[in-house]
C-alpha cells in the first residue's frame, strides 16, 4: 500500500497542476488556485455556509438562500452533492437541482465547495467513510467523473471536499475490501512476535497503523480521481471529532495532495471533554491542531455548529450569537483562512430535520447569522490586516504522539471509581490541562502531533516542548528528544510519559530509552487518589492518581515525598529536562484551578514565554486570549467567559504600544493596556 501512496503523490507532484497549486499558497488570490482559475477572485479569511440542497426546493427558494448570504457578507458555501439526488434508476444523470444552486451562487458572487458525497444509505447523514468492494470503489471512480466533468463549468466552483469527515474512532469498518487492503498492507508491515531485544510482542499495535495508511490512501485516491477531470480547482478534507480521531490522520502526508485542510469543530459532537463554558478554549484548542496538521499550505474551519441541535449530536444545544462571534474571531486569531457554518437552512427530512440552521424557519437570518455577518463585515473592512496575518509564536509547543493514543484505546478499560486517566480520553486531556493554563495566561500555544513538530534546526533556545501523560513513545523518539534538548530546549515531562514503547512493553522493565535525558528511571508508580497534592517549592500542585517515583541517575532533585525523589531537573547539553512522573495537567484540570500549574509554567517555560509579545499581567480564569501579527501590527482577541465583568490588565512586553479597539460585540472600553470587558464579550484589538 505505501508503494501505491507514493505512486499517487509523485505523480501529482510531477504534474504542472500540483506545482501551480502550491506556488499559489497562502497568497490573497484564492489557497492555492493556479491564476487563471476565476475562483481566485475570493478573499481571505472568509465566512460561509453550508446550503443544504435536496428534492422539493424550487429555484426560487435556493435562490433566497444565495441572496442572503450575499446580504449578509458570506462569500463562500459548501454543497453536499449527492449521489443519490443526480444518478437516476436507468443510470441517466440529473444535475438539475444542483444546476440551480450554482447558477444561484454565480449570481450572487458565492463561490462553492462541493463535498464528494457517493450514495449511500438514508439514515447515513455522515457518509461511508471506506469503499465496501472493489465494485463499490468504481462506482465512487464513476460518479466522481460525472461530477467533476458537469460542474467544472461553473465560475461558481471554487473547489471539491474529497470526503466529509473522515475518521472512524479507531473502529474499522471490516468490509471486504477493507480486509483485501489489510492483507494487502500487512506484506509491507509483517507483525513480529518478538521485539530486537527479545521481548514478547502480547499486544498489536497494527490495526491502528493499517488505519492511519488506509485514510491515507482513500483520500489520495480520491484526489487522484478528481484530478483526471479538474486539474485546476481545490482540494480539501475536513476532519472531525479532532480530540479522539487525530491519531488515524496523517496530515503531512495529506498535505502532498491536498491544498487546504480543514475540520468540523460542532460543538455539540465533538466537544465531549469539555463544559459549555470551556467551548471557547475547545475551538482555540481544536483550530491549533488542525493549524499544524496543514503545516505549510491554509485551513479553515469547514464546519462550525449554526444553529440548534434538538435531536441529534450527543449535548443538545444551541449556540449564543455570543459564542458564534467567539469562534469565528479565535479561528480567525489562529490562522484560519474561512469558516462554513453548518447550515444556512435546515434539511426538510432525517435524523437532522429542521436543525443547525442560521436561518429561522421563515428564511430570516437568526440573531446567530447577524453576528457572524458583522464579524465577516469587520474583516472585509480591516483586509490587509487579516489576509495575511500570523498568530504570534509563543515557542511553547504541546505534543501528542499517536501510538500513545493507540495504547490508551488498548489498556484503558474503565474503573469503578470512574478514574479519569483509566478511560480512553486521560492522553489528551492531559495536554489540554496544559493548553487551557496556558489560555488563561494569555499565550498562545502551539498544539502538535510530534512528527508536525520541526525537529531539524540547529538552535532551540526559547523552545519549550511539553509532553504530558503521552504513555506510548516509539523508542526511535529518545535521540530526536535528546537533540532538542543539547540544541538548547527545554522539556517538560508529566505523568506516565514512556511508560510503553511502540510494542506496549513496559519500558522500566525492557529498557528506559530516556534515561540518559531524563537523568534516571521510574522506581515504581503508586495510585494515591483521584486527587492529591504534589509538593513543589513553598506550594502544592492538584495531581491525578498516580505518583511516580524516580530512581535518580543525574540531574537536581526538583520534589520528594516521604523522602523519596518524585520530580528531576536535569541540564542536558544547552537544554534542561524538568520530568514530573505524576498527572499535574490533568489534575489540574480536574481540580478546576490551573493557578499552581501556572505558577509552575511561569518559571519553567521563562524563556519562551519571554518572547510572548501581548498576554495577560495576571492570569485570568475563564479568559482567553490569542494575539496574531500583521506587518508592524499585533491583533489581540479576548474573551471574557465568565459570568461576570472583568477588568483586565495586559503585559506589553515593555513595548510603547498604542490599541484600537477593532471589535467588540458589548461597547468593552480599552484604556491604555486596561480592558474593561462584559461577560461573553469578544474585544479585537489592533496594537501599534
Amino acid at each position: 500500500m505505501k508503494n501505491f501512496i507514493r505512486f499517487i503523490i509523485l505523480i501529482y507532484m510531477l504534474t504542472d497542476t500540483g506545482s501551480a497549486l502550491r506556488a499559489k499558497q497562502n497568497t490573497q488570490e484564492g489557497i492555492g488556485q493556479p491564476a487563471n482559475v476565476s475562483n481566485a477572485t475570493l478573499q481571505l479569511p472568509f465566512v460561509g455556509a453550508q446550503v443544504f440542497i435536496e428534492p422539493g426546493q424550487t429555484p426560487e427558494e435556493i435562490d433566497t438562500w444565495f441572496r442572503v448570504l450575499e446580504e449578509n457578507h458570506f462569500t463562500v458555501c459548501r454543497i453536499r452533492m449527492f449521489e443519490s439526488y443526480m444518478k437516476k434508476q436507468d443510470g441517466t444523470w440529473d444535475f438539475t437541482l444542483f444546476d440551480n444552486a450554482f447558477r444561484s451562487a454565480e449570481k450572487h458572487g458565492i463561490k462553492v465547495f462541493g463535498t464528494i458525497f457517493p450514495y449511500t444509505e438514508k439514515t447515513d447523514i455522515g457518509g461511508f467513510k471506506f469503499p465496501r468492494d472493489e465494485a463499490h470503489l468504481q462506482s465512487i471512480a464513476l460518479f466522481i467523473k460525472q461530477l467533476t466533468t458537469h460542474f467544472v463549468q461553473f465560475k461558481s466552483l471554487y473547489g471539491w471536499v474529497l470526503i466529509n469527515e473522515p475518521g472512524v474512532g479507531g473502529k474499522i469498518p471490516w468490509t471486504e475490501f477493507t480486509k483485501s487492503k489489510y492483507n494487502e498492507w500487512k506484506l509491507n508491515h509483517p507483525q513480529k512476535e518478538f521485539t530486537a531485544k527479545g521481548f514478547p510482542i502480547l499486544v498489536e499495535l497494527s490495526d491502528q497503523a493499517f488505519l492511519y495508511d488506509y485514510n491515507t490512501w482513500f483520500l489520495g485516491w480520491i484526489a487522484g480521481e478528481i484530478r483526471k477531470y479538474d486539474p485546476g480547482h481545490e482540494l480539501h478534507v475536513n476532519n472531525h471529532q479532532m480530540f479522539q480521531n487525530c491519531a488515524e490522520y496523517n496530515f503531512p502526508e495529506w498535505r502532498k495532495f491536498l491544498t487546504s485542510l480543514g475540520g468540523s469543530a460542532h460543538a455539540a459532537w465533538h466537544f465531549g471533554y469539555f463544559t459549555r463554558q470551556q467551548y471557547a478554549v475547545a475551538m482555540s484548542a481544536n483550530s491549533e491542531i488542525v493549524r499544524s496538521g496543514a503545516g505549510n499550505i491554509p485551513w479553515l474551519m469547514t464546519e462550525l455548529q449554526g444553529g440548534n441541535n434538538t435531536y441529534s449530536g450527543g449535548t443538545p444545544m444551541c449556540p449564543t450569537k455570543e459564542e458564534i462571534a467567539q469562534w469565528l474571531w479565535i479561528i480567525t486569531a489562529t490562522e484560519g483562512k474561512g469558516s462554513i457554518f453548518w447550515s444556512l437552512n435546515p434539511r426538510s427530512s432525517g435524523i437532522e430535520a429542521g436543525e443547525w440552521a442560521l436561518l429561522d424557519f421563515q428564511n430570516n437570518p437568526s440573531d446567530r447569522m447577524k453576528a457572524a455577518s458583522r464579524v465577516a463585515e469587520t474583516i472585509n473592512q480591516q483586509r490587509a490586516l487579516f489576509e495575511n496575518c500570523k498568530e504570534a509564536d509563543s515557542g511553547i509547543n504541546i505534543l501528542y504522539i499517536r501510538q500513545s493514543l493507540w495504547a490508551e484505546s488498548k489498556m484503558a478499560e474503565g474503573s469503578a471509581q470512574n478514574f479519569e486517566a483509566r478511560k480512553v480520553g486521560g492522553v489528551m486531556k492531559s495536554a489540554l490541562g496544559y493548553f487551557e493554563a496556558l489560555s488563561e495566561m494569555g499565550v498562545n500555544a502551539n498544539f502538535k502531533a510530534f512528527e508536525e513538530f520541526d525537529f531539524g534546526k540547529q538552535d532551540y533556545k526559547g523552545t519549550t516542548i511539553i509532553l504530558a501523560h503521552q504513555i506510548s513513545i516509539p523508542d526511535s523518539y529518545a535521540p530526536i528528544l535528546e537533540n532538542f534538548v543539547l540544541k538548547g530546549g527545554k522539556l517538560i515531562v508529566d505523568g506516565l510519559t514512556g511508560f510503553f514503547d511502540e510494542n506496549l512493553h513496559n519500558t522500566m522493565i525492557t529498557g528506559f530509552p530516556f534515561e540518559n535525558l531524563f537523568g534516571g528511571n521510574i522506581s515504581e508508580f503508586k495510585l494515591v487518589d483521584n486527587l492529591f497534592k504534589l509538593q513543589w517549592d513553598d506550594y502544592t500542585i492538584p495531581a491525578h492518581l498516580w505518583r511516580g517515583f524516580i530512581a535518580v541517575r543525574s540531574g537536581e532533585i526538583a520534589s520528594k515525598y516521604d523522602g523519596e525523589p518524585v520530580a528531576l531537573r536535569n541540564k542536558h547539553g544547552n537544554g534542561e529536562v524538568l520530568w514530573i512522573p505524576s498527572l499535574i495537567g490533568l489534575g489540574s484540570r480536574l481540580s478546576g484551578d490551573y493557578t499552581a500549574l501556572i505558577r509552575l509554567l511561569n518559571k519553567e517555560a521563562d524563556k519562551s514565554l519571554s518572547n510572548v509579545p501581548i498576554r495577560f499581567k495576571t492570569a485570568r480564569k475563564d479568559m482567553l486570549m490569542k494575539t496574531i501579527r500583521s506587518g508592524s501590527s499585533f491583533i489581540t482577541v479576548v474573551i471574557n467567559k465568565r459570568d461576570k465583568p472583568g477588568q483586565v490588565l495586559l503585559d506589553l512586553g515593555g513595548k510603547a504600544l498604542v490599541g484600537s479597539l477593532l471589535y467588540s460585540n458589548k461597547q468593552g472600553k480599552l484604556s491604555g493596556n486596561n480592558l474593561t470587558i462584559k461577560p461573553e464579550e469578544t474585544m479585537v484589538i489592533e496594537w501599534k
